[in-house]
C-alpha cells in the first residue's frame, strides 16, 4: 500500500501536533490554571452528576449550558451561540465551511491551530509578522494583506498567543472595517485580560468572538463557544457533528460556571503571581520580558541559549514551552506559564540557575 496515494499532500507534508509528557515534572508549559477546586464544590460537583443519562444521548444543542453562557458573558439575544469540543474544533469548522481557495489571514507569531488546521484543508493560508519591538499588529502591512488577498477569515488573539499581549484596539476595529469576510476575535485568556469585544457585536455584522473555558481553570472539559450573528452561527451549526458536546462536560461546565466567584478569586491570584514572576523575570541579567495579559509570560534568552536553557530547567524537574525553534520573531523565547507560587518559585530558581551555568 502507497500511503503518498491515499492521503492528500497538505496532510503528507504536515507533523503532528506534540503535547510534552509532564510526568513528575512541574508543568508551567500549557497556560493552566493550577488550582484545583475546595472538596466541598467537588462534593457538589459530584453530587450533580449522580442522575446524569449516560444510556442516552446529550442534548444536541447543549440548551441549558448555552443559556448559561449567554448570561455569564452578557451576550445580547439577538446573537447566537454555537459550542464546540474546545476552540480548536470551533476554528476546525469555521475553516471546513469555506470554499476550497478562501484564503485565511492571521498575525504571526499566532495560536499554531489557524495554521495547521489551514494548511491542513489545502486553504490559502497567509500569516502577517507583528511589528518585532512590540508584537503589535502591523495595521498597514495587515490592511495590504487584506486588500490583496481578500481573506475570507481573519483570525486575532485577543490577547496574542504566544507573545501574551493585547492587540491595539483601534488596529482590530480598523481591520474589522477593512475585512470583508468574518473577523474572529479569539479571546481565550479574556479572564486575565479585563478587556475584550463581546459588547462590540453588534457593531459589525462580519465580527465573531470566540472563547474557552480551558484556561478559566477547566481545561479537562474541552469546551469552546464562538458568538456572532444568527445567520452565520447557523451555516456552522450544519456541519457540526451531532452530540458533540457530552452529556458529562455540559453538565460540569454548567455547574462550574455557576461557581463562578471561585474563578474569580483564582484568576486574581494567578494575576498577581503573573507580576511577580514578571517583576523576578525582568531583573535577571541577559533576559528580556514581555508585558502579559493572559496567563502566561514570554521572555528572551541570551542569543543562542534558548533550547539549553530550557533543557537545563527541564532537567531540574520544571516543564516551561520552547519557542525558539520556531524561528522569527521568536528565536530565543521561552514561554513559562503562571502557575501556584512554589511552582513559579521552582521555575525561576531553575532559570536562574542555568543563566549561572557557562
Amino acid at each position: 500500500m502507497k500511503i503518498s496515494s491515499l492521503f492528500r499532500k497538505e496532510v503528507l507534508a504536515m507533523s503532528a501536533y506534540k503535547v510534552a509528557d509532564a510526568t513528575g515534572l512541574v508543568k508551567l508549559d500549557a497556560m493552566e490554571n493550577p488550582y484545583s477546586w475546595p472538596e466541598d464544590i467537588k462534593a457538589k460537583w459530584l453530587e450533580a452528576l449522580k442522575d446524569c443519562p449516560l444510556n442516552r444521548y446529550p442534548d444536541p444543542e447543549a440548551g441549558h449550558l448555552t443559556a448559561t453562557i449567554k448570561r455569564l458573558n452578557q451576550i445580547p439575544d439577538q446573537f447566537d451561540v454555537l459550542l464546540g469540543n474546545g476552540s480548536d474544533e470551533i476554528i476546525q469548522l469555521l475553516l471546513m465551511a469555506l470554499p476550497s481557495n478562501a484564503s485565511v489571514l492571521t498575525p504571526d507569531p499566532g495560536f499554531v491551530m489557524y495554521k495547521q488546521l489551514s494548511l491542513c484543508l489545502g486553504l490559502d493560508y497567509h500569516a502577517i509578522p507583528l511589528l518585532a519591538d512590540s508584537f503589535d499588529l502591523d495595521l498597514p502591512a495587515m490592511l495590504d494583506a487584506i486588500e490583496k488577498h481578500q481573506p475570507s477569515v481573519i483570525f486575532l488573539a485577543y490577547p496574542n498567543n504566544p507573545t501574551g499581549n493585547l492587540f491595539s484596539e483601534a488596529s482590530i476595529r480598523k481591520i474589522i472595517k477593512a475585512a470583508k469576510g468574518l473577523v474572529v476575535i479569539d479571546e481565550a485568556y479574556a479572564p486575565f485580560a479585563d478587556a475584550s469585544f463581546i459588547d462590540s457585536l453588534g457593531q459589525y455584522d462580519n465580527l465573531l468572538v470566540m472563547r474557552t473555558v480551558s484556561k478559566l481553570g477547566l481545561a479537562g472539559l474541552r469546551l469552546g463557544y464562538i458568538a456572532g450573528m444568527p445567520d452565520i452561527i447557523e451555516q456552522l451549526h450544519k456541519i457540526r457533528l451531532p452530540y458533540n458536546i457530552n452529556s458529562l462536560t455540559q453538565i460540569s461546565a454548567d455547574f462550574a460556571l455557576s461557581n463562578k466567584a471561585l474563578f474569580d478569586q483564582q484568576t486574581q491570584q494567578i494575576c498577581a503571581e503573573r507580576s511577580v514572576v514578571f517583576n523576578r523575570l525582568n531583573a535577571l541579567d541577559g533576559i528580556t520580558v514581555y508585558p502579559s495579559a493572559a496567563n502566561f509570560i514570554l521572555f528572551r534568552t541570551p542569543e543562542n541559549r534558548a533550547t539549553e536553557i530550557f533543557a537545563s530547567i527541564k532537567q531540574q524537574g520544571v516543564l516551561i514551552k520552547n519557542l525558539s525553534p520556531q524561528g522569527g520573531l521568536l528565536a530565543d523565547c521561552l514561554r513559562v506559564t503562571v502557575g501556584k507560587p512554589e511552582e513559579n518559585e521552582a521555575f525561576l530558581a531553575a532559570l536562574s540557575r542555568s543563566l549561572a551555568a557557562s
